[in-house]
């Protein structure tokens, strides 16, 4: 590899890349083949929308696009509007179906060949451009158009080798290789795409093409690939995984990400599952920025070569895969150039009769009673301020066996009276993302729906 021109994967040909859904491991060379089998079936040109849920496919969709020089598209959703966005701002725009007929959203499609292509033709592995935008990551836009992110080849694969390096030494290892890779995350994802497709890549460990949800999936795809395990979670489905009666296979390491991770949980994640789990923080915008072992304490470390500048919500990163100073979206104590605590997300902080909190802080009290399966703060608008003009937040929760005043009860010892909720509204679920990320769109819709009935 040289410094203009990248490999498409890294690491022996004969190693493993990818362990297969229903079985069987795909080899880094037999990956190859695949991609430039389906890059010779791509168009001259555009943009690939890979809306493939198999990981080993989507990997495979990712180097055929980049092969041809074109940009794989990673929005926030697949709504009808999204997609017609895309192929607003996008020239043609196709999608990456799994088969033949398979929905594309209204795109034109191309779809993954049959049969896996012979790798035994394969004796090198081609690089692309270091410069080339592999992936547009697009997050919602204030005005509803979604913002594209920018990710060129070279800097993923530098925020992958940082992250393999963090997880390697926290195994005790000099590398992932052979690490295998389970994800109950979605690889178009960004926290997905990273953790389990990149690292994959060029991280060295071998890549699980499965998407486990339930806990007893998630146990059956432990159980399938060969030890040392890597669980790439969220919260959310960690905490169902925790909770349900099954036997799990056991990890090596637990991965975390999209959302706070109360230490209670990561404490007993680390005790029923028998493997140290490590936090990640990051953005779209800087990618994956540090880790913290949670049981360990509030502090978290960059990733080697990053440094922090600034405090409170005026923080930038760089070094590593950010080479130039990146603003954060968060509210940081920053304790060095390699340390900091997480306060919350700038636009997170709140306000209530003068006293200022964070949601995520509450939201991390909610969900530590026990009895609480799930739950969320929701701060109405101003329209719906009391008798002193005071706006009081609403909690929505899934907790079966507990009333409103056990739940009040049991935050008054936790948080500033100013941020009781005044009405507990239970629900049967909250309607998270796949990746079990609470978006504050989906969750204004909840309120717009529920909050004209009466708190249980």
């Amino acid at each position: 590899m040289t410094e203009d021109r990248v490999a498409i994967v890294s690491g022996e040909l004969d190693a493993p890349f990818a362990n297969l859904a229903g079985g069987g491991v795909r080899s880094r060379r037999e990956f190859v083949a695949d991609a430039i089998a389906l890059a010779e079936r791509l168009p001259a040109s555009g943009a690939m929308l890979n809306l493939s849920s198999d990981r080993y496919r989507f990997a495979v969709g990712l180097a055929a696009a980049s092969l041809r020089g074109q940009t794989s598209l990673l929005p926030p959703n697949h709504l009808a509007d999204t997609v017609a966005r895309l192929r607003a701002r996008y020239d043609g725009v196709y999608a990456l179906v799994e088969a033949d007929g398979a929905d594309g959203h209204g795109l034109p499609a191309v779809h993954h060949a049959d049969r896996f292509a012979p790798g035994d033709g394969v004796d090198r592995v081609p690089t692309v451009d270091a410069r080339l935008v592999a992936a547009q990551v697009l997050t919602s836009g204030s005005t509803g158009d979604p913002v594209p992110h920018a990710k060129p080849w070279r800097l993923l694969i530098a925020n992958a080798r940082g992250e393999a390096a963090r997880l390697a030494a926290t195994l005790g290892r000099s590398d992932v290789r052979g690490v295998s890779i389970v994800a109950t995350v979605p690889a178009q994802h960004m926290y997905g795409f990273e953790s389990s497709v990149l690292l994959a890549l060029h991280g060295g460990a071998t890549l699980g093409a499965t998407r486990p949800f339930f806990p007893a999936d998630v146990a059956a795809a432990l159980d399938a690939v060969p030890a040392p395990r890597l669980l790439v979670t969220t919260p959310f489905h960690l905490k169902t995984i925790v909770e349900a009666d099954i036997d799990v296979a056991a990890p090596a390491l637990l991965l975390c990400a999209t959302a706070p991770l109360s230490p209670q949980l990561a404490a007993r994640a680390e005790e029923r599952l028998g493997a140290p789990l490590l936090e990640i923080y990051g953005c779209t915008e800087a990618g994956q920025v540090a880790t913290r072992r949670t049981v360990a304490g509030a502090e978290w470390r960059t990733y080697d070569g990053m440094r922090l500048e600034g405090d409170g919500d005026a923080v930038t990163v760089s070094g590593g895969h950010v080479p130039e100073p990146t603003v954060l979206a968060d509210v940081l104590d920053v304790t060095s150039a390699t340390t900091f605590r997480l306060l919350g997300r700038s636009n997170d902080l709140i306000n209530v009769a003068g006293k200022r909190s964070s949601l995520a802080h509450l939201n991390f009290h909610l969900n530590t009673i026990p009895g609480v399966v799930d739950g969320a703060f929701w701060m109405p608008t101003d329209d719906d301020a009391d008798a002193q003009g005071i706006v009081r937040l609403v909690a929505f929760v899934v907790a079966p066996g507990l009333q409103r005043e056990q739940i009040v009860a049991a935050l008054r010892d936790r948080v500033d009276a100013a941020f009781l909720p005044r009405r507990v509204v239970h629900v049967d679920a909250l309607p998270r993302e796949a990746t079990g990320k609470l978006t504050a769109e989906r969750l204004a819709t909840l309120a717009s729906q529920l909050l004209h009935g009466e708190a249980r």
